[in-house]
């Protein structure tokens, strides 16, 4: 207990596994956003082009998939430009695979912050949920400026146009942030303990990468298999992004219902693994 001019802070131990104490994380907001500002400039710090790395990485991969799977393998793109089909795809992949990657880390990476000063440990992987949301903006904006070039600009603008669909945009962004937010808390939580993971990290997200419907569409896997690819909780956000920009995704009731079912399950789950492993993690660093 700490006393200052009338001023009490209690700190008391969490109880129980789910303690989700919302109140404690946003009296802590300004070390959330001094965090979210330190993930964002650390990450090109003393880089010549800076920020721009947050373009030109999905725009190399664009351009990578269009030449490769869009004119040598011949991968359908249901009749939009390919180079529209794969950055929808990528902007939606990126900010899921960058949170879920920086939230993984978060106990291992401030290991030296959490053994030193008290704060919400949820602060963390929120910040890279947040800060990687700015990247996400850059990335769209990306598109956008891609989206109205081909629209006004080309003869495949007729083959693709925005779907009133575009309403759900924002519920889409936090349901990946969640889905991002819920999984890297389950593998923070498993790097803490084994130290394997943090190798593994790259690996899964690869392999995630191809089991999503980023580089092919969903149309495109036989009815009888589609349970499998749509089990995925990240097909649904990306068959989306594609619906709304480009008129074009098998976006369902039922398949919507499944992922964000999933999402609010890996949520809960993650948080309540990320509770049970923050209170003795500096002991086992």
């Amino acid at each position: 207990m700490m006393r200052d001019e009338g001023y009490e802070l209690v700190i008391r131990p969490s109880r129980g596994w789910f303690h989700l104490d919302l109140q404690e994380v946003w009296r802590y907001r300004d070390l959330l956003l001094m965090m979210v500002r330190r993930d964002f400039l650390a990450k090109y710090a003393q880089t010549i082009l800076g920020p721009a790395w947050f373009v030109l990485q999905p725009v190399a991969m664009t351009l990578v998939f269009t030449v490769i799977f869009g004119h040598i393998v011949g991968v359908p793109t249901d009749g939009v430009p390919p180079v529209l089909f794969y950055l929808a795809g990528l902007v939606v992949w990126n900010y899921f695979a960058q949170t879920f990657q920086h939230t993984g880390g978060t106990l291992v990476a401030n290991a030296a912050v959490l053994g030193k000063v008290y704060f919400p440990r949820l602060v963390v992987p929120l910040s890279a949920v947040v800060s990687n949301l700015a990247a996400f903006v850059l990335q769209l904006v990306t598109f956008l400026g891609f989206w109205a070039w081909y629209k006004l600009a080309s003869p495949q603008g007729d083959s693709f146009q925005l779907s009133a669909a575009i309403v759900w945009f924002v519920p889409m962004t936090v349901l990946v942030a969640a889905m991002s937010l819920g999984i890297g808390l389950w593998l923070a939580a498993a790097t803490a303990k084994y130290r394997d993971f943090t190798f593994l990290l790259g690996f899964i997200v690869q392999l995630w990468l191809y089991a999503t419907p980023v580089i092919y569409p969903l149309s495109q896997i036989p009815e009888r298999w589609r349970w499998l690819a749509v089990a995925n909780p990240m097909t649904m956000p990306v068959e989306a992004m594609r619906l709304m920009f480009l008129g074009q995704g098998v976006v369902t009731p039922s398949y919507v219902a499944l992922s964000v079912t999933m999402t609010v399950v890996l949520l809960v789950s993650g948080v309540l693994v990320f509770n049970r492993v923050e209170k003795s993690f500096v002991d086992t660093v």
